[in-house]
C-alpha cells in the first residue's frame, strides 16, 4: 500500500544479531505497548465501530505475539526487562497536530508507518537468523505487522478524504526516513 523512504541498512542486522538476547527484551516490551496503543485508541474513539473492532483484534493479536516472545526468551533464560524509553517513538509522536481530525488520522498514519517499520525490520532478522524456530517466528510476525500497516491506512481511508490522507502519509514518511536516519544501530526495534 506504501513504502517506507528510509531502508535500514544490514548493518543494524548485524547489531541486532551480536546480542539478540536484548533485542528479544526490546521486542517484548514493543508487543506490549503495541497492545497497549490498541488498547487506547478504541478507548479513545468508542463511536468509530469499524476502529473498535480492528483494535480490539489488534490488541488480542499484539498481546498473543507478546506472549509468544517472552516464550522465546523463557527458552534462552532471559526475563523481562524494564520498559525503556523509545526514542524513535517519541521522536514519532512528535509529528502529531493539534485538533481533533488531525490528531487522529495523524494517530492513524503514524501507526501504520511504526507497523511498517517492524514489518521491513522483523523480515530484516528473518533473513539473518539461521534456520529454526526463532527464523520462523520472525518470518510470521514480519507478515503480522504488514497486515497491520496496511490496516491503519484503511482506517485512515475509511474516516478521511482519500488525497488528505495520501498527502499526510507523504509527510509522515519523510519525517519518519530523517528521523530513522539519525538513529544509531542497536539491539533494539527502533
Amino acid at each position: 500500500m506504501f513504502e517506507l523512504k528510509y531502508h535500514t541498512p544490514f548493518e543494524w542486522t548485524e547489531a541486532v544479531l551480536a546480542d539478540f538476547d536484548a533485542f528479544l527484551q526490546d521486542h517484548a516490551a514493543a508487543e506490549k505497548k503495541a497492545s497497549g496503543m490498541a488498547v487506547s485508541m478504541l478507548s479513545h474513539y468508542p463511536d468509530r465501530k469499524t476502529l473498535v473492532r480492528a483494535m480490539t483484534d489488534l490488541a488480542i493479536e499484539e498481546l498473543i505475539h507478546f506472549k509468544q516472545v517472552i516464550k522465546l526468551m523463557q527458552a534462552r533464560d532471559i526475563q523481562l526487562g524494564n520498559d525503556a524509553k523509545d526514542v524513535y517513538i517519541k521522536k514519532i509522536r512528535g509529528l502529531f497536530r493539534h485538533g481533533q481530525d488531525v490528531f487522529f488520522l495523524d494517530r492513524l498514519l503514524v501507526a501504520g508507518v511504526i507497523e511498517a517499520r517492524g514489518h521491513e525490520r522483523f523480515s530484516l532478522v528473518a533473513q539473518a537468523l539461521p534456520e529454526g524456530k526463532e527464523k520462523d517466528f520472525y518470518v510470521s510476525i514480519a507478515k503480522s505487522e504488514e497486515k497491520h500497516k496496511n490496516l491503519f491506512v484503511e482506517l485512515a481511508y475509511e474516516y478521511f478524504d482519500k488525497a488528505e490522507v495520501d498527502q499526510r502519509l507523504e509527510e509522515i514518511l519523510v519525517a519518519e526516513a530523517e528521523i530513522c536516519s539519525q538513529l544509531p544501530f542497536t539491539a533494539a526495534l527502533h
